[in-house]
């Protein structure tokens, strides 16, 4: 069957975490004009999942048994296949093994429907939409509980041989350094991501006898301290919320320097619950750059927060669909 768009109708965009759906009907213009979250059923099985994914769709669908929205553009946790609409082996959806959720999308809404990473698909959005307009080489990375990366290339979503590529919370820094989930030692992502974060404040808490506004936040208990909170005490002016965001900033500019070097972007865009928190340390990271990058024009790039934030996937899984539209 012929799948066929209507270019007055918006795209639906789709992000699907561990945890949760969140639908959103997204303009031409990249203004996301209605958005709807439910839960998500990753640990049973994978009709189940699929079935709270169609659900999600259904509860943004037109009444009359018409749709309004023309293309489906899905983010989903990896590792995926992009090219074939296959969802592989995601850790936080482990229902899903060689799942081929693009295609069982389409036959039951009959419209095409593209699959992508999350970070992929925000630095997609970014590019056409977002913080990132008009610009030819746009490194998007987003912080939280993991580093996220995507890079898009004059408009498109660089993949690589596999579709694999720009897996950039996974280039270690530090070989000798802690061993990162994936499997490797010293990547960014076990230093300074917001999980990383969490686990310095409550590491420096637990070496030091000093009163900390951060432990006042988190009731008196160490273990309760998170990287959000850390972000609050720094608001505050704790001294110790401070030093742990200056070293975060001190293994993320080294580690940018190397993007640099390898990429040669126009611009950085951060994304992730993370990056408000971090806004503060750009011109400390911009301004650490030169150091830890051969690039002689490395002052040039800018570095901005991403436009999305917290609607990145919705917005990332309709810009997969946007270069269809005629």
């Amino acid at each position: 069957m012929t799948q066929t768009v209507d270019a007055m109708k918006p795209i639906l965009g789709v992000d699907i975490g561990g945890t949760k759906v969140a639908v959103g009907l997204v303009a031409q213009d990249g203004t996301i004009l209605e958005q709807s979250r439910r839960p998500m059923s990753a640990r049973g099985t994978a009709e189940a999942a699929l079935e709270a994914v169609t659900n999600a769709i259904d509860s943004l669908s037109s009444t009359g048994g018409s749709r309004n929205f023309q293309s489906i553009g899905i983010c989903a946790p990896g590792p995926l296949d992009p090219k074939t609409g296959v969802i592989l082996n995601p850790p936080n959806v482990p229902c899903w093994r060689n799942f081929p959720l693009a295609e069982k999308i389409a036959n039951i809404y009959h419209l095409p429907v593209k699959l992508d990473n999350d970070a992929n698909a925000a630095a997609l959005a970014e590019t056409r939409w977002g913080a990132a307009r008009g610009y030819h080489y746009v490194f998007y990375f987003t912080i939280g509980t993991g580093i996220g990366t995507g890079f898009v290339l004059d408009g498109h979503i660089y993949h690589g041989r596999t579709g694999s590529a720009a897996e950039g919370g996974h280039v270690s820094i530090d070989y000798a350094g802690p061993l990162c989930r994936c499997g490797k030692r010293g990547c960014i992502e076990i230093l300074a991501s917001g999980t990383a974060i969490g686990e310095r404040a409550r590491i420096k808490l637990s070496a030091k006898a000093s009163h900390s506004t951060l432990l006042d936040l988190a009731c008196g208990d160490v273990a309760a301290v998170t990287s959000e909170l850390v972000g609050k005490a720094y608001a505050a002016g704790d001294p110790l919320a401070q030093e742990v965001l200056h070293e975060t900033v001190g293994v993320l500019t080294p580690w940018l320097g190397n993007i640099v070097d390898l990429l040669d972007p126009d611009i950085l865009v951060m994304g992730g619950g993370a990056a408000a928190m971090l806004q503060p340390f750009f011109g400390e990271i911009k301004n650490g750059l030169p150091r830890w990058c051969v690039n002689p024009r490395v002052s040039e790039v800018p570095i901005v927060m991403a436009h999305y934030g917290a609607d990145a996937g919705i917005a990332g899984g309709a810009a997969l669909c946007a270069d269809d539209i005629s």
